[in-house]
């Protein structure tokens, strides 16, 4: 399947695009595959003839919507840097990848045959996402709060492995858990912890 987000487009055209791109990735995981295409357009406030105009089949409004959510957590590691210290702004992220997921489980069936017929798209999931705990692995390294040794593809598989055992709605609070778990294993104290607040 080509890359339709490769073809040059108008800025109106862009922002309506990703209009549609993040109400789909919102009713992907708030409605599961029982989002319809005529309520994306509703949620994104445009027309379903603009929908249908940029993405004609359904098929090809899930892999641009992977691609767009993809695309948007790894570039989130520059931005939380800047705000926080580095094992803060990683355990922050950790907890955005759950968010991503939700999103992934609602296009599953869909996205499920798609990845099958396009191995490149895996592929490029995992450098995006690899590339992004390097950054925060590296920043975290030279700020000595992350343990040297470890390297951020052990640290995505291993945030992997926390989606794979409670990555479903009803076991947020478990995976949230999981990646405290996670963090203290690659931590050298416990500053990643956000500050507790005078009651």
């Amino acid at each position: 399947m080509p890359d339709l987000s490769a073809r040059p487009v108008r800025a109106d055209a862009r922002a309506n695009e990703d209009k549609l791109l993040a109400a789909a990735a919102a009713a992907f995981a708030r409605d599961g595959s029982a989002a319809t295409l005529k309520q994306i357009a509703k949620d994104a406030g445009v027309g379903i003839g603009t929908l249908y105009r940029r993405f004609p089949t359904r098929e090809q409004l899930v892999d641009a919507t992977y691609r767009y959510e993809t695309a948007r957590l790894a570039a989130q590691a520059p931005t939380l840097l800047g705000e926080l210290p580095a094992d803060r702004a990683l355990r922050t992220w950790m907890s955005n990848v759950l968010d991503y997921l939700a999103t992934k489980h609602g296009m599953a069936e869909t996205l499920g045959a798609l990845l099958r017929d396009d191995a490149r798209l895996g592929s490029s999931t995992r450098e995006q996402l690899t590339a992004a705990v390097e950054e925060f692995r590296s920043a975290g390294v030279a700020q000595g709060v992350i343990r040297e040794g470890v390297p951020a593809a052990d640290i995505l598989m291993s945030l992997a492995g926390v989606t794979l055992a409670a990555g479903t709605r009803p076991q947020r609070e478990q995976a949230e858990r999981l990646l405290d778990l996670l963090m203290d294993g690659l931590t050298r104290a416990e500053s990643w912890r956000p500050p507790l607040t005078a009651t």
